[in-house]
């Protein structure tokens, strides 16, 4: 049995999640804060690591070095609320398997947790170091947002909090790079 620990400070979503995973196969273990984290990984010895952003004062990227030192060969994915390239950067950067955005439904969330560890979404090696621009990195969270979606321009635009024709516009309008060279 896969085992599965979930470190999310919200009481209701982390059992939520705990509920969902259970269903498929995981033996799940909750935590709330970032102590408890690293006692927990040490004796519960899971395979899986699902690991919030934002726990009360303490960011969640702080937890993923001691971690994966504890347990180097774990899954680890990164879930946060406050989604953007830099710390999707830094997360892969710091040794987390994947970044996922909340909400995140669970065919997503299967998907990044049973991941092996030569198919990354974002490879540690492929990072770049070049800054983006605003525009870009709008782009870079609406395009991430919207996969997530399966390409449902109304039901991101709720979740980005835009009007449905607000988005369209702006997934007309092409992103310009750094050297501003439209790609």
């Amino acid at each position: 049995m896969k085992r599965l620990l979930i470190v999310e400070d919200d009481l209701s979503l982390a059992s939520i999640l705990g509920r969902r995973l259970t269903r498929h196969g995981f033996e799940c273990r909750l935590t709330h804060d970032a102590s408890a984290a690293l006692l927990v990984a040490r004796e519960f010895c899971p395979s899986h690591i699902l690991l919030d952003m934002k726990l009360a004062q303490v960011n969640g990227l702080s937890l993923i070095v001691p971690l994966r030192n504890l347990l180097p060969k774990v899954t680890m994915v990164l879930l946060t609320g406050y989604a953007s390239i830099a710390t999707a950067v830094e997360a892969i950067r710091l040794g987390a398997d994947n970044y996922l955005a909340k909400p995140v439904d669970t065919q997503t969330l299967l998907a990044a947790l049973e991941m092996d560890g030569h198919t990354h979404m974002l490879q540690k090696d492929d990072v770049d170091d070049s800054p983006l621009n605003p525009k870009r990195l709008e782009w870079e969270h609406i395009q991430q947002v919207l996969n997530a979606n399966q390409g449902n321009v109304s039901v991101t635009a709720r979740q980005l909090g835009m009007h449905r024709r607000t988005l369209q516009r702006k997934l007309l309008k092409k992103p310009v790079g750094e050297s501003g060279c439209v790609k």
